[in-house]
């Protein structure tokens, strides 16, 4: 049967349907309204909806009826409520904000996206100064909940800027009474006791990179003093083992690893996976390669065409499902996001928001005192195009930051509703659009969603969650939902508050 409306058209009623939106996933049709409520219909189903001429007394016509799929039944208060649910971070102002506390690295990737400074580079480091002066503005926030994270390079060459920073925060943060956390995001390959046992007793929740088996992880990572698979692995297990020794759940307190998938990776997705698993992380992010950085340079050893990447991702989450099948605890964080998302609870991922998240979620504070958008609008600056330089330390206020016309700007091109291509799409309530990625590959912060790669990437994620859903195979949904479950770390939060 085709299932283009336009073979429908003579036969439409209109005066039965409320708004929808539609596109085929695997054999079944998948209809979306505007306040993100969804259905798999078979074909037929999806005819008789379409042309008004379902059974009121049908089981199709509850389920329609049930999320707010027809004129007659529509719940305006149900429908309020799910898109308040998904808008309201918009409400609070950013609560990511990033601290570049130095661009120095000592190890070299291929994919480099932050434009890493050599050891040498002592330019490139946070002053104390500048920490403070990033933080006073950090704490004028009005939202509620703050993380700080620290960010390089790699942060532990500037480690005392980190803890001048820390200790800063949280005297600062007695009066303006924030729930605060602090994260870093390290190689771990300059970590030694003294300054773990710092950063186990301030609660800094600590993330680090792997690529994935050692081979793979080494021939991206490049370390001068030996392995980086080694030295990133043996401090995650000894940081896990010390939340264990404290008598923290390990299902939620652990080192959280990313990975970038490069060329390379593609073929490797069970031994990634595994080597995830055999770590003891509870989740993956497959994440493609981003066009910041040295990757202009590397790219045809690092890039690929983003089929090959759905391949690679889709053989990844199905082995993630058998493995948890089999009870073994590992999910895919893309996955979890937009789940989170299709079962309305939305995570606020500042990445997949209409509008997103920069500027108005995040803001990113370089070494020098800059201020960004967001990481990526420092990385393009790094790049040598400041088009997402919004302001400095010194002399800029709060207020100005967050409503300098570049954050207005990509307000509006981040707006779902105004995108071309993306108002009419299926996945409009689920997604969100990069400006600076956007900016970079189109030059203009709007972009084309036709030729993105981040939309045929999400596009293609949420074909094939769709498609699992569709099979409607009780084990995996028990799967999906456990994906979903939002489980607070309320150790990490700072005593300041």
């Amino acid at each position: 049967m085709n299932l283009e409306l336009v073979k429908l058209a003579p036969r439409l009623d209109v005066s039965s349907q409320a708004f929808f939106r539609f596109r085929q996933v695997g054999k079944k049709v998948l209809i979306t309204n505007y306040e993100g409520f969804w259905a798999l219909l078979s074909p037929e189903e999806f005819e008789r909806y379409a042309t008004g001429t379902v059974d009121p007394a049908s089981p199709l016509h509850q389920r329609l009826s049930d999320n707010n799929f027809l004129k007659a039944t529509y719940d305006t208060r149900k429908a309020a409520d799910r898109l308040w649910q998904r808008r309201q971070a918009l409400t609070t102002g950013p609560n990511l904000h990033l601290l570049i506390v130095t661009l120095r690295c000592n190890e070299t990737c291929v994919y480099c996206h932050a434009s890493r400074a050599g050891m040498d580079a002592v330019q490139t480091d946070m002053s104390k100064e500048t920490a403070e002066k990033s933080i006073d503005l950090i704490l004028q926030s009005p939202n509620p909940n703050l993380t700080i994270e620290f960010q390089g390079g790699e942060p532990l060459v500037n480690f005392e800027v980190v803890k001048h920073a820390i200790a800063y925060a949280n005297e600062k943060n007695k009066v303006a009474g924030k729930q605060l956390e602090f994260t870093m995001v390290s190689n771990l390959s300059l970590m030694d006791d003294e300054k773990l046992d710092y950063l186990l007793a301030n609660r800094v929740q600590l993330c680090t990179s792997v690529d994935g088996p050692e081979h793979l992880h080494d021939g991206q990572r490049k370390l001068p003093s030996g392995s980086a698979h080694e030295k990133a692995t043996y401090w995650m297990k000894r940081i896990n083992q010390a939340y264990a020794d404290k008598g923290l759940d390990p299902t939620l307190y652990r080192v959280e690893a990313l990975l970038t998938t490069t060329k390379d990776s593609l073929p490797l997705w069970k031994e990634i996976v595994d080597t995830y698993v055999s770590l003891g992380c509870r989740a993956l992010f497959l994440r493609p390669v981003d066009p910041f950085g040295w990757v202009e340079k590397t790219a045809r050893r690092v890039e690929y065409p983003r089929e090959d990447f759905m391949e690679y991702y889709r053989n990844a989450v199905d082995y993630m499902i058998e493995l948890n099948l089999k009870g073994v605890q590992v999910l895919e964080r893309y996955a979890a996001i937009f789940l989170s998302k299709f079962f309305g609870n939305d995570p606020n991922f500042l990445d997949l928001r209409s509008p997103a998240g920069a500027g108005i979620g995040c803001l990113a504070f370089n070494y020098d005192g800059k201020v960004f958008t967001c990481d990526e609008g420092r990385m393009l600056h790094e790049m040598g195009d400041p088009s997402f330089l919004i302001g400095d330390v010194t002399g800029s206020k709060y207020k100005e930051l967050v409503s300098h016309p570049t954050v207005r700007s990509m307000v509006l091109a981040s707006n779902l509703d105004g995108q071309p291509d993306c108002v009419n799409c299926t996945y409009n309530p689920y997604c969100g659009t990069q400006s600076t990625h956007n900016h970079k590959k189109f030059g203009s912060v709007f972009g084309r969603a036709r030729e993105s790669t981040i939309c045929a990437v999400h596009k293609g994620i949420q074909d094939f969650l769709f498609e699992r859903l569709s099979a409607d195979d009780p084990k995996v949904l028990d799967v999906f939902q456990k994906w979903t479950t939002n489980r607070p770390r309320t150790h990490f939060l700072q005593p300041s508050a």
